[in-house]
């Protein structure tokens, strides 16, 4: 095999790799004698109790370095790639592709189609299972790497050819079966296309994917995304409220076999099919811990009771503190200078909810006024509502005319990971300027949305 380097970028502070005098700048050159291919093998040799690296340094100095540690103690290194490895694109051509689907002139990361197996395990990617080999079947059984996430879409082989545009998409399947009597964690998802793998296609894939319980842990089944950009792409149609109600009333069924038998619901609905089809979200329980949470399953479920926890709490204080005359004073303080208002942008998936949560939160702070605004995704086209997808000239061009108060207030799923960025490159500094106004940006758990609200509060005080 041919040697490979893997260059150190983050040594953690009080790390077993500071304390060995690695720094950024050094190169990996193999664990135990082996050469490392991947984040795989890494990850999987450096688990042991002891071990060896070999390491050059930037002087070109060569260092063998014994370890001994706890067993999985993590070493604190961050390489340069963090696959260690070229990244996998995907070999589909899904009819119903996201990335392909894109408008012109973004970002040219934004039109990479990744379907890596390695980020499936690092970062809960899901993957067609269609640009793997046997040799990484193999690697994941021995190096025992999961949960692995599939994009199954369908269990019927021919069907599956003709939804990704791959000859081997079915043979594809015989994967999950390998997978599954070696005792691999899974989870699945299913984008379903109206009249293509709905229906009985949807109650057939349900079906034969119980077989794989207890080791395919779940399944998400989740609407086609689609934009406006879908010139000379696969005719696809949108979900009508009565087809939400249909998918429901399947997943519902097979949700309490499953339940009855193997004690989990197993099958889960995304948020936006009971948008679509007009219904309650389902009682927390029915989510089974929230465990296809990434996938935009039971988000507005968790917003909600994160939110009214914190609520109860803060009822809980006032009254416990009524009768304090500081409190008392405080108060009275604060309602004689006036009301104070906020606004909340979001997609119009969550803004149903967001209205229910600001409403809940001003009855017991009057003071207070919140505005929530659903932003109509001009830029991907109206049939996308989360708000995940929504760029910053879509949030200047209708939010521009608005009184928007104190502060607005955006999820932070608005920006890219890490950065104060929207998805068109325009930064969170330049809508301020446009908008004249101070924006938040709130993380994603109903606790920190309600510190927010709060805030106007405790700036008062």
């Amino acid at each position: 095999m041919q040697t490979k380097e893997h260059k150190i970028i983050q040594v953690e502070d009080g790390s077993i790799a500071q304390e060995l005098n690695l720094v950024p700048g050094d190169v990996l050159l193999a664990v135990n004698g082996q050469t490392i291919e991947d984040v795989f093998d890494f990850h999987y040799l450096v688990s042991d109790e002891s071990l060896t690296l070999l390491v050059r340094k930037e002087s070109g100095e060569e260092w063998e370095l014994e370890i001994e540690k706890e067993y999985s103690q993590d070493l604190g290194i961050t390489f340069e790639n963090g696959l260690m490895d070229e990244y996998r694109s995907c070999c589909n051509k899904c009819i119903f592709c996201f990335i392909d689907q894109m408008p012109p002139n973004m970002r040219e990361t934004l039109y990479f189609k990744d379907d890596d197996s390695r980020l499936s395990f690092l970062q809960g990617n899901y993957v067609t299972l269609t640009n793997m080999s046997d040799k990484d079947i193999d690697r994941i059984i021995k190096y025992k790497l999961a949960p692995i996430n599939i994009s199954v879409h369908t269990t019927n082989p021919e069907l599956r050819c003709q939804m990704l545009n791959n000859r081997f998409a079915g043979d594809a399947l015989k994967k999950i079966q390998r997978l599954y009597e070696a005792g691999i964690e899974m989870n699945g998802q299913i984008v379903l296309c109206k009249g293509i793998n709905d229906g009985d296609e949807l109650e057939r894939s349900i079906r034969e994917l119980t077989g794989y319980l207890p080791f395919m842990e779940s399944v998400s089944v989740v609407p086609v995304g689609m934009t406006r950009y879908r010139d000379n792409l696969y005719p696809l149609e949108p979900f009508l409220k009565e087809d939400a109600r249909k998918v429901l009333e399947i997943i519902h069924k097979w949700q309490d076999i499953c339940y009855e038998k193997h004690g989990t619901h197993f099958i889960h609905a995304g948020d936006e099919w009971y948008l679509l089809a007009g219904q309650d979200f389902p009682e927390e329980e029915r989510y089974d811990g929230y465990i296809q949470l990434e996938n935009g399953v039971g988000m507005m479920r968790l917003l909600y009771e994160e939110f009214t926890a914190a609520l109860k709490e803060d009822q809980k204080e006032q009254e416990n503190a009524i009768f304090s005359p500081k409190f008392r004073f405080g108060r009275k303080k604060k309602a004689k200078t006036g009301h104070h208002k906020i606004t909340v942008a979001t997609g119009k998936l969550a803004a149903p909810m967001l209205m229910k949560l600001a409403g809940m939160f001003t009855a017991l702070h009057p003071e207070t006024k919140i505005q929530v605004v659903p932003i109509e995704n001009e830029f991907f086209g109206n049939q996308i509502t989360v708000s995940g997808l929504i760029t910053g000239q879509d949030l200047a061009q209708q939010l521009c005319a608005l009184e928007l108060g104190e502060k607005l207030l955006l999820p932070c799923n608005m920006l890219r990971s890490g950065e104060f960025v929207f998805l068109d490159d325009i930064t969170v500094e330049e809508l301020e300027k446009t908008l004249q106004v101070p924006v938040g940006i709130v993380k994603s758990d109903g606790q920190s949305l309600y510190q927010e609200f709060l805030c106007i509060q405790e700036r008062e005080e």
